[in-house]
Parts: structure tokens; sequence; C-alpha cells
């Protein structure tokens, strides 16, 4: 483990220009004012969105200045480590930007019913009630961001010298899920089976709600009980961050593949059990909580898997 002498040592090459995980976020940011200055007159909130990215370009130079005045490895994984926490804070932008288009749930909702026969969302809590079982999901859907966390400071204190490339894994598998959940406006069960109507659902029929979710966010309840340490979490969460949108493919599985791949990278028992524990119940959480379609899972474990094989030759090669 390093040091804290080590971590403040200051560096004898400090890196002059921006970092990968920076390169990503101004490339980003980018794409997205672009969309957002085209749908300018269709946007809901255009200048907060525009004020926000201004807000960011800031912490950059902020944060590059400060590196550069005091290079070590302290000032470099707070350039690196504010941009994780801000992942968060980006999501909710999505929907912002992807409510002007129609949605597109009944389609996906179709999909699920011709391959499975009903929708597994709305079956699996009724299938499996239980208080503990509830609370279980809502663990492993919980343990998303903490997961992250994990795998960031294990790779910053034991593997220093492939922090920056794991990093830059994770954040640009991120901005890659954003960019899709931006062209692709599907909510997910909990907002459309809501929006539609449970009698709908029950019977099969899925209907086109068109742009219900430009000036609609309600959803069915969590399952669980509301006396649950868990259930209150999500709720808060919900309140804070949550919208109808990102729902196709499952970034929550998809992410926590990409972080059980990184944590196998480090051969530690402990990190590898914790990922792919998470990942397990991450799987089954999706579905429970009704966030996903089935084909959301199995999409995210596709989008996962070739995400990080690019990620990591681009890592390899550039960072």
């Amino acid at each position: 483990m390093n040091s804290i002498k080590d971590i403040f040592k200051i560096e004898k090459k400090p890196r002059k220009g921006l970092l990968a995980v920076e390169w990503v976020v101004l490339g980003y940011m980018l794409l997205t004012t672009l969309i957002i200055l085209f749908t300018y007159t269709k946007a809901i909130n255009p200048e907060s969105m525009l004020w926000g990215r201004f807000r960011i370009l800031v912490i950059i130079a902020a944060l590059w200045a400060v590196y550069r005045l005091v290079p070590c490895r302290f000032t470099l994984f707070c350039r690196i480590g504010v941009h994780l926490a801000l992942l968060s804070w980006w999501y909710p932008d999505t929907y912002e930007i992807n409510r002007v288009l129609p949605n597109l749930d009944p389609i996906f909702a179709t999909w699920e019913q011709q391959l499975f026969g009903c929708q597994p969302a709305l079956l699996f809590y009724e299938a499996v009630p239980s208080v503990f079982f509830s609370e279980l999901m809502l663990m492993g859907y919980a343990s998303y961001y903490p997961m992250i966390g994990v795998v960031a400071l294990y790779y910053f204190f034991r593997r220093y010298q492939d922090f920056e490339r794991i990093t830059f894994i994770i954040l640009a598998s991120f901005f890659i899920y954003y960019v899709i959940f931006v062209a692709l406006p599907v909510t997910g069960p909990q907002y459309y089976y809501h929006a539609a109507g449970l009698d709908n659902i029950v019977k099969g029929v899925f209907p086109d709600i068109g742009n219900y979710f430009a000036t609609h966010q309600d959803k069915l309840p969590i399952p669980g009980s509301p006396n649950g340490f868990f259930h209150q979490l999500m709720e808060a969460a919900h309140e804070t961050g949550e919208r109808p949108t990102a729902a196709f493919p499952s970034s929550h599985v998809g992410v926590t593949i990409i972080l059980a791949l990184l944590a196998w990278r480090t051969c530690s028992k402990g990190l590898i059990t914790l990922t792919v524990v998470g990942l397990i119940l991450m799987n089954f959480a999706t579905v429970y909580l009704r966030a996903h379609y089935v084909i959301d899972i199995f999409a995210g474990w596709v989008s996962a898997l070739t995400i990080y094989a690019v990620l990591n030759f681009l890592a390899r090669k550039f960072v």
C-alpha cells in the first residue's frame, strides 16, 4: 500500500496535458452540447444544461492548474476522482435530452412478451415478495456506485501504475452508455408499466404513449417493505436522481461486468468475490425492481464485453 509520503510525493515527470478521462468528458460534453443547441427550441432546460457544462470546464481547468502546481498522486487522484463522483450527476442529463423524442418502451415490452410469453419484471416480485429477498435485491442494486469506488481505490493504493488506465475504462464505458441512452428513450418497466396501465400490461397490450415522459416522471412503487433500510435508501436515491431514462441496455449490469473483469486482473480474491457477488445480485435485482426488461440484461452483457474489449485495447495503446 502507498504510504502517505508516496501519495504526496512530487512526481519527477508530471503530465503536461489533459488526462484520458478528461478528454472523454470533453468529448461527451461537445457531442451533447451540439445536440442541445440543435434541439434548443424543444429542450426543457437547455440553459441549465449548458451552464452545468461550463462549470465542468471550470473544474477541469482548476484541477489541471492545481496538479501543475503540486504534481503528485493525490492531485492526480483528484483530477480523476471528481469525474467518477460526477457520473451520477450526468445521468439525469440523458433524460433532459432524450425526452424530446417519442418513447420506445412499447417496442421493447413487445419484444419481451414475444421472447418470454410474459413480462418477467411484472411477475418476479409477485413470485418472491418476501421482505428479506426484497432487501437483498435492493442491496445488490444499491452496491453499484460503491463497487466503482472500491475498484478504483484498490487500483490507486495497490496498483497505481494501472490506476489511470482502469479509470479511463470505467469512465469511458459510462459515457458510451449515456450516448446510447440519449439516442434510445427507453424508460424500463417501472415507468412504462405505470404510464401504460398495469391492466394493459397483464393483458399483453403495450400502448404507444408518445411523448408522455416529456412531462411525466411517475413510476410504480419500489418493491419491498417501506421500513426496510435499503428500501428507504433507494427511495431517497430515486427522489434525488432517478429519471425515466437509461433502460436499454442495462448499464448497471454492463458496468458491473466491467468492474468484475477489472477485479479479475488484480488476482485479489476479496475484490473478485465482491464484484462477482455484486454482479450476480445485479442481474436479478434490475428485473426484480422493475428497472429493466430481461432483454436489457442480455444487451448489458453483450455491450459490456464489447465495450471492455475496445476500451482495454485503447487504454493499453494510448493511456
